[in-house]
């Protein structure tokens, strides 16, 4: 559908999830994308890495779409740039921090010569079509965090992205108060906000109070190394411990190839401009316990990052009884099994674990309910729509704003097309909104036969069955049996056995046609083998079934 004279709203992305976050507004025929971002996948998706939104509803009408406008750079607002970018064709629009480190990602997807990257300065502006945009910088946990003002012929869209409020943000300058009431004195017709802490009774707290805190934390750990691990994308927490390392008389080493990528794109853009020298891995080994700060990736528990590889002794960085490592992060839901791990090996070697629970080593980069009620109070938008959480964020917000006296809200979820103006907001109709997973060097459906195939064998295990028969569908050969994942170990041998026979009978008992049917004679023979499997172990395992012609 072409949108008429209205505006509208759709997700594609991140309102039903935290995460993957990709938002279309649609004005006077044309379309406009806010974020592209991905989400990196768990257990429900065995072997695969990353997850995407599903832009088909948008593929097809990308002659309508006239640009990208990129919020903020963590991997859940751009990390699809590079996967989908190019088929999109369309111009990207970011600020100067954000710009370089998707120009980065296109680099090494080698279409960097293929994209259109515009950079836009901070408090920049842009017209595209109906969409006049203009840059408003937020608090959050990563340089330059920009709220959108979008102004079309039908009202005024104040789109947060991800934001919090800081007096002391240590990095970059975010709106005032007082700037944010001149833009709600201006008229805002449509709040389109950030849903992920709102449980958090709370405000999110400041990073300049972290920096007390890992100061003293540091500090009472003399005479031990000390790794701290954080989000590598946080510029501000990056400045912080450079500091904190040397209020305490350490030199700083850094491990972890994301890291060295962030800090090298964050001086490009006038960023932790007085970082100071690192020292190598091998020199930092070298010096004395007490005087190195070690920053590495990996407090997500993430297998292959520097943390991890520290606490398997497999790392140039070494630890022993007595060292400490702080996690000045969060644990972002899903991940807390692969972090307990990790943090279960460094105390099996003596290391003493500090977190956030502890100690003010960490500030979330999103709202609490008490920002979120500023927000409402100097915006003033006529409506509110929640975005980027789960379902139960989404709603709560919704609840939220009409005890503020926001007096219209919607719910809305992936694939809802809403029409904010005229007469908003309201759903209209449902388009497609799935995920997609990078499988290898693949894109396939989330929800296709491989990945579902591939859900099955992981939870069920898998049966092998081969046999031979002749054109009067009569077995001319010994069965085989073989088994991946089924946990019968010395009862493997009776099991095997136990399935050949009900396969040979299943293939006697066929009678007339269906004897010399050959997908009949499979079916059979993968139903008796499965009826066998489950006696055995109690569930139905995925049965495969080669059946040779003789």
């Amino acid at each position: 559908m072409k949108p008429g004279k209205e505006l509208l709203f759709c997700a594609l992305g991140g309102s039903g999830e935290i995460g993957m976050n990709v938002n279309l507004y649609g004005c006077e025929g044309k379309w406009l994308m806010v974020d592209l971002g991905m989400t990196f996948a768990d257990p429900w998706y065995p072997g695969v890495e990353l997850v995407f939104a599903d832009l088909e509803f948008i593929e097809e009408r990308s002659d309508d779409l006239l640009g990208i406008v990129l919020t903020h750079a963590h991997e859940d607002h751009i990390g699809a740039v590079p996967y989908f970018a190019q088929e999109l064709g369309v111009p990207i629009y970011a600020t100067p921090f954000t710009a370089r480190l998707v120009h980065e990602k296109l680099v090494e997807a080698g279409i960097d010569r293929d994209v259109e990257l515009h950079v836009i300065e901070n408090n920049g502006r842009i017209s595209l079509g109906a969409f006049d945009i203009r840059y408003v910088p937020l608090a959050h946990s990563i340089a330059e965090g920009n709220a959108l003002v979008i102004d079309t012929p039908y009202g005024r869209v104040f789109h947060t992205g991800d934001w919090k409020l800081d007096d002391e943000p240590r990095v970059g300058t975010p709106a005032t108060e007082e700037e944010l009431t001149a833009i709600g004195d201006e008229g805002i017709l449509a709040l389109v906000c950030d849903s992920t802490n709102v449980f958090n009774p709370k405000a999110s707290g400041s990073e300049g109070a972290v920096r007390a805190g890992l100061l003293e934390t540091i500090d009472s750990l003399k005479g031990r190394r000390v790794v701290v691990t954080t989000f590598a994308s946080n510029v501000a927490r990056l400045q912080t411990l450079a500091e904190v390392a040397e209020a305490t008389g350490r030199r700083l080493c850094v491990a972890g190839r994301s890291l060295d990528r962030i800090i090298s794109v964050a001086q490009a853009s006038g960023y932790l401009q007085d970082f100071p020298e690192t020292v190598g891995m091998d020199d930092a080994m070298d010096l004395p316990r007490g005087e190195v700060l070690i920053l590495a990736t990996g407090g997500q528990g993430e297998a292959r990052a520097a943390l991890a590889r520290i606490a398997g002794d497999q790392h140039p960085v070494k630890l022993e009884a007595g060292d400490a490592v702080v996690f000045s992060s969060r644990q972002i839901p899903g991940n807390e099994l692969a972090i307990g791990r990790v943090q279960n090996a460094l105390v099996a070697k003596g290391v003493r674990i500090v977190t956030d629970r502890q100690s003010m080593i960490h500030v979330s980069g999103h709202p609490g309910r008490p920002e979120l009620m500023k927000l409402y109070e100097w915006l003033r938008p006529q409506m509110l729509v929640p975005v980027h959480g789960e379902i139960r964020h989404m709603d709560e917000q919704a609840r939220l704003g009409r005890s503020e006296g926001i007096a219209r809200t919607i719910l809305q979820k992936n694939g809802d097309l809403v029409r904010l103006a005229p007469n908003g907001p309201h759903k209209i109709t449902e388009v497609r909104a799935g995920r997609l997973v990078l499988d290898g060097d693949i894109i396939t459906p989330a929800d296709g036969e491989a990945i579902v195939a591939r859900r099955k064998l992981a939870q069920l295990g898998l049966v092998t069955v081969a046999l031979a028969v002749n054109l009067e569908g009569k077995q001319v050969s010994p069965i085989d049996v073989a088994t991946i994942g089924i946990p019968l170990d010395e009862d493997m041998e009776a099991f095997i056995a136990e399935a050949q026979v009900d396969a040979s009978e299943a293939v006697r008992g066929l009678k007339g046609d269906r004897r010399r049917d050959r997908l009949a004679v499979a079916e059979a023979v993968r139903l008796a083998v499965r009826r066998c499997a489950y006696r055995w172990i109690g569930k139905k395992p995925v049965v495969q079934v080669m059946l040779r012609a003789a």
